[in-house]
């Protein structure tokens, strides 16, 4: 007689805690992201002062509840995985660990356990339970053309620094301790604030020159903060042609469309025509 072989407990814990296919698995993850919420919302009531004062004690619990169960299923996904160091060193696993340190740390450093909210990143495996994959696969464009783009974005960067670092240098001179351009690094905060056109007004030229200076800075903002976006744009538009296979449009005869689209995008029309 042939006897199946039985799953082990490994096996079937791995099957139900990586994978949503199954009614066990989709379960699993659907309860594990409904204790995520509502972990996030213990660490947000727990910073109203008047909440916290009233349920201090019911609060704590809550949180070490969330923080064990979490630690449990963290070590169970280590002891199941086929391949524990991939899955410690993978997006995931390194989320699932950030997730739990807070609250231990908490019993050293005080405030802490707040940055618990990053727990929030582990709610992105609903695109793998609700099947969304077109969103997944929009999402790695959006990696893709940053990837691609990091060398530019990195340049420009540096020559930013390198300008604030001049004018802040140059208001430093011109203005003086005495206009509240105590020192260098804080004239280079000021570029940084006027470059940006966020303003605070917290330091401000007093002399004309100081003036003519601070406009031209302003002016200058407005255009370099147009650059990244461009870098990135074009890098996107790229990576989006890329993607991109032959699919003829019956109606307006364009080729180039998304793997995945129904429609054409420039006329509207069905692609199954």
């Amino acid at each position: 007689m042939n006897h199946e072989t039985q799953p082990t407990l490994k096996q079937r814990l791995f099957t139900i805690i990586f994978y949503a296919d199954t009614p066990a698995g989709k379960a699993f993850d659907v309860a594990l992201i409904v204790c995520i919420l509502g972990s996030v919302l213990v660490v947000m009531f727990d910073s109203v002062k008047a909440i916290n004062q009233a349920y201090d004690p019911w609060l704590s619990g809550f949180e070490w509840f969330f923080t064990i169960l979490f630690s449990l299923e963290y070590l169970t996904r280590i002891y199941c995985s086929p391949e524990p160091r991939k899955y410690i060193f993978s997006f995931y696993g390194i989320v699932d660990l950030l997730s739990i340190i807070p609250t231990y740390l908490s019993l050293f450093v005080l405030n802490v356990d707040y940055l618990m909210v990053i727990r929030l990143f582990r709610v992105m495996r609903l695109f793998r339970i609700l099947r969304l994959s077109k969103f997944v696969s929009q999402a790695n464009l959006l990696v893709y053309a940053v990837r691609q783009s990091r060398h530019k974005i990195t340049v420009f960067m540096f020559s930013v620094v390198v300008l604030v670092t001049i004018f802040g240098s140059i208001m430093y001179m011109i203005e003086g301790p005495h206009n509240g351009y105590t020192s260098i690094p804080r004239s280079i905060y000021w570029a940084i604030v006027t470059m940006t056109t966020v303003g605070y007004g917290d330091i401000s030229p007093k002399t004309d020159l100081g003036q003519a200076v601070a406009a031209l800075v302003m002016m200058m903002g407005y255009g370099i903060l147009a650059v990244p976006t461009g870098i990135f744009t074009a890098e996107l538009a790229n990576a989006m042609r890329n993607n991109q296979v032959e699919r003829p449009c019956s109606h307006c005869g364009k080729k180039q469309h998304e793997e995945s689209a129904r429609y054409c995008n420039a006329c509207g029309h069905s692609l199954s025509d």
